[in-house]
This record gives structure tokens, C-alpha cells and sequence, in this order.
């Protein structure tokens, strides 16, 4: 019996109306396609019918090796700004989009293959991705999805039955990646360091219309994009901030205007506290440390200024006054939603002017002893609980003052200490990837070709605040003598 092609009801907005600002392009055959991992809820979510897309027609899709009727298979032109330096072309050097769809809460959304072979943007590499990486991707994206975080989100990863070669030879896979779309701080510099001013205004006019409609009622729409852009990277770098996740490659290119986490290359999450964590193995200036990543945010916005100078304002002097003026705001703006995400961590639901002092007081006393950053909060919430013993274990003697000031400020508040508990565990996460855990996982299905790890891993990942009856390792931090934790750039 013949199986049905699962169907796509494509919407392809891009495609049509950016003609310039891509590539139409073909993915490469996999020779001998395997889905790895499927998200069901995700196709579900997307108004696609799972059992289909999990059948061998599905698989073909899944893998490149089938084009679903609708689609418009595209590699995306971008530029960027990689640690610093500018690259004038960039683009989906191993992806493909196939098209968008409107989900089933209508969103507009992208769905993508990465890692499906060459296209016009690899500058000399294959366009492949290799398993580990792909389910890396798929670990932490769906990871940072299960903590509330936006982040474009994996459908699915599927080995190609094809070798890739890196250092060595690995296998490889694809991972279909869904977006709110796939347009980065980079795509405007693309045509804005060509002086191609007119595309930028059709980029910049599509990108309201797609994530920030209200901006174009505004007086000044291009610098009102700016600044929905600015609050919505300010709302992320805050979440990121609060569960101790370090991206790895903030580049101009691995920024969204849609304001979800991309690229899930060198990330990891900090076990014991230091601001000045670096996990990836290429950042050797401590760029995108885990203090720098606010800044860095700045930094991009402010290249995504640039770009926007001859929309704001016919005259260049004044436009770059206001564009200034609005990016200079960013820390101000960011610091508010720092506030936003660090108060229910410590159980408080109003906003006092020395809380600010309050939270950094207990960071500093996690750094100062090296406590985990992850089990801290969480003991803090079962101490509002009436369980002190594990957090008086993390910060010790010299934490009586800091709990005492803590409790003080509690008591300005009307919540129940249970009510508050409660509040507390919701938002401080019992689980995180924690690095060796992701690193068994991934190890397991490279070398041994064994998924299990990796299927266990993500099912408590996927239910973050709630202790479960798993191996207490999956809550625990690497030992005091492992061997400092180093993420690379492997997609």
C-alpha cells in the first residue's frame, strides 16, 4: 500500500515577496535516511499530521530526499559580524527552508533542513552536519523551549546514512528546524553594506509586517522596529541570563529580529557560579562570556542601527543621533527585564528598589564559594519552604546576613511562605542539560550508535521544574576534579 506524502499547507511569504534575498536550491540525496528523534507534539502544533510525517514518505521529506508539494526550498543570503569581524557573505552555507506554514495558533512559521548539503553560501565547506551536533541542537533547544524561553525548536533529526568528515570521520544527520523566522541582525547587514538601501527597506518593511505589526503605526516605523527588536533581545538575554545559559557565538549573524535563541553550536549551561564562564573552545578573548552577553546584545543592535540610518531620517547626522539615543537605552531597557526574571527566582512578586542589590548579593556569594547556580536557587526555594539545610549548605556561615536581609524583604510581602514556595520551584528549574549528562547522551549516539541516553535525557529535560524519579545525576553538577567543560562549533 502506497503511503501519502504528508501534506504542508505552505504559506510562502519569503519566497515571494524577497525574490533577491535568497537562493532557490535542491538538498542533497541521503543515501540511507533513519529518523533519530521525532517531535509529535511539535507537528501537532504545526497543524501537521504526525503519523504521516513519521511513514518512509515522511522520511523522504525529513531527509531532502523529497520535495513536499508547496514547498519553495531556499537558502537564505545573510552577512554577519563573527567575534568582531565583518563577513560580507555568509547565507545558509548547510540549510535549506522549505517553506512557512501557519500553525495551529496562527503563527507564521519557518521550517527549515539544516545540515542537507551545499548550497551557494558554504564558502567551501560540504553543507553536512554530523549527529552529534544535530542532537545537540535538539537537546537544548527543546530544553530552552521546556524553560519558557524563546527559541526556534527542533521537528525532527534524521541520520543520512553518509559519513561526514570533521577531524574525523563522524555520522551524518539533518535536523528540521522550525522558527518564527529565520531573518538575523545579518540579513539586513547583507544588503546594507552593498548599499543596496532599497532592500533593506523591503526587509525591514516585510520584518514588521511578520513580527512587529504595530511598528508601522508608529511615527518613525524603521526606528520603531529597532526598538521592538531592542525589547524582545533585551526579554531573551535576561532569560538566558537567569538560568545560567551561555550561547557560545553571538554574531550578528546568530542574532534574531524575531527574538528566539538560533544556533545551538558552542552553548552550555554554567554549573558553579563565575561571570566570567567561557565554554566554547574558538572564544579565546572571552567575547560571548556569560557577564558579556548583555553588552554583546547591545553591541548587535547597534550594527542592526547602522543598517536602518537612510530609513530613519533623510538627514544622516540626525538619524544616527536617534539611533544612538535608542540603542544607548538598551541597558536600562535590559536591566528591567534582568529585574523581571531574577525576583520570582527569589520569590518576590513586587518590585523594591534594593532588590537589585539583593540578587547580585547572593550571585556574589555563589561566586565567591563556587556554588551551582542551578541547585542555589532551588535550595532557596525550599528553604522558603521550611527545608533551610541544603541552602545553608551552599552558601555557608557567610550567608546567615544575606538570608536574614532576605527574609526581611519577604515579609514586605503578603504571599503565604507555601504560596510562595510553589511560585519559587515553577521558575527555578530542577534540571538543566547539565554538560556531562549532554555529553554521555551525544557520545552514546555518535560512537555507539545507542539513542537511549539521549531519549532519556530529553524526556527530563522536557519537564524542567518538576523532581522526578530519575537518577539524581541528571540534577547534579559535574565532580570539583572533571576536566574544564569545552563546547566547539561542529554543525
Amino acid at each position: 500500500m502506497t503511503q501519502a506524502a504528508p501534506r504542508f499547507d505552505f504559506d510562502n511569504t519569503y519566497a515571494a515577496q524577497l525574490e533577491g534575498f535568497y537562493t532557490p536550491w535542491q538538498a542533497d540525496e541521503a543515501p540511507a535516511p533513519k529518523l533519530m528523534q521525532f517531535n509529535e507534539a511539535l507537528a501537532v502544533e504545526l497543524g501537521l499530521d504526525p503519523m504521516a510525517l513519521a511513514s518512509e514518505a515522511g522520511l523522504a521529506v525529513l531527509a531532502g530526499n523529497a520535495v513536499p508539494e508547496g514547498a519553495t526550498p531556499l537558502a537564505q543570503a545573510y552577512a554577519g559580524h563573527q567575534f568582531g569581524g565583518f563577513s560580507p557573505q555568509l547565507g545558509d552555507g548547510r540549510a535549506l527552508m522549505l517553506g512557512e506554514v501557519i500553525d495551529t495558533n496562527g503563527r507564521r512559521r519557518d521550517i527549515q533542513l539544516k545540515g542537507s548539503g551545499r548550497t551557494p553560501f558554504s564558502r567551501g565547506g560540504d553543507g553536512k552536519a554530523a549527529v552529534g551536533p544535530v542532537l545537540r541542537e535538539y537537546l537544548i533547544g527543546e530544553a530552552m523551549y521546556a524553560l519558557g524561553i524563546p527559541t526556534t525548536r527542533a521537528l525532527a533529526a534524521v541520520s543520512t546514512g553518509e559519513p561526514v568528515m570533521r577531524e574525523t570521520m563522524l555520522p551524518g544527520a539533518i535536523l528540521t528546524r522550525v522558527a518564527a523566522s529565520h531573518i538575523r541582525v545579518g540579513t539586513f547587514q547583507f544588503f546594507a553594506s552593498r548599499g543596496e538601501n532599497d532592500k533593506v527597506r523591503q526587509l525591514a518593511d516585510y520584518a514588521i509586517a511578520r513580527h512587529y505589526p504595530d511598528a508601522a503605526r508608529a511615527a518613525n516605523p524603521y526606528l520603531a522596529l529597532l526598538e521592538a527588536v531592542s525589547e524582545a533581545q533585551a526579554s531573551l538575554i535576561a532569560k538566558w541570563m537567569s538560568v545560567g545559559f551561555i550561547h557560545g557565538v553571538m554574531n550578528t549573524d546568530n542574532m534574531t529580529i524575531s527574538g528566539e535563541t538560533i544556533d545551538y553550536g558552542p552553548c552550555a549551561f554554567m554549573d558553579r557560579y563565575a561571570a566570567d564562564t567561557v565554554f566554547s573552545s574558538i572564544d579565546q578573548t572571552a567575547r560571548y562570556a556569560y557577564a558579556n552577553q548583555p553588552a554583546i546584545a547591545q553591541w548587535n543592535l547597534a550594527r542592526l542601527a547602522e543598517t536602518l540610518i537612510t530609513l530613519v531620517d533623510a538627514d544622516t547626522d540626525k538619524a544616527i543621533e536617534i539611533l544612538t539615543d535608542s540603542v544607548n537605552a538598551f541597558p536600562a531597557l535590559y536591566g528591567a527585564k534582568w529585574l523581571e526574571a531574577m525576583r520570582p527566582k527569589l520569590g518576590l512578586a513586587a518590585a523594591e528598589d534594593g532588590d537589585f542589590d539583593l540578587i547580585t548579593g547572593l550571585l556574589s556569594l555563589m561566586e565567591a564559594q563556587g556554588r551551582d547556580f542551578t541547585l542555589t536557587f532551588r535550595h532557596l526555594a525550599a528553604a522558603q519552604g521550611g527545608d533551610v539545610t541544603a541552602f545553608q549548605a551552599q552558601v555557608g556561615g557567610e550567608g546567615s546576613a544575606w538570608l536574614g536581609a532576605w527574609r526581611e524583604r519577604l515579609e514586605r510581602e503578603d504571599a503565604t511562605a507555601e504560596v510562595r514556595a510553589a511560585a519559587m520551584l515553577a521558575v527555578n528549574p530542577h534540571y538543566i542539560p547539565r554538560n556531562q549528562k549532554v555529553e554521555e547522551a551525544l557520545n552514546a549516539a555518535v560512537y555507539q550508535d545507542d539513542l537511549s541516553p539521549f531519549k532519556a535525557l530529553l524526556a527530563v529535560l522536557s519537564d524542567p521544574f518538576t523532581a522526578q524519579d530519575v537518577d539524581d545525576s541528571y540534577a547534579q553538577p559535574a565532580p570539583l576534579d572533571a576536566a574544564p567543560y569545552r563546547t566547539f562549533c561542529g554543525t
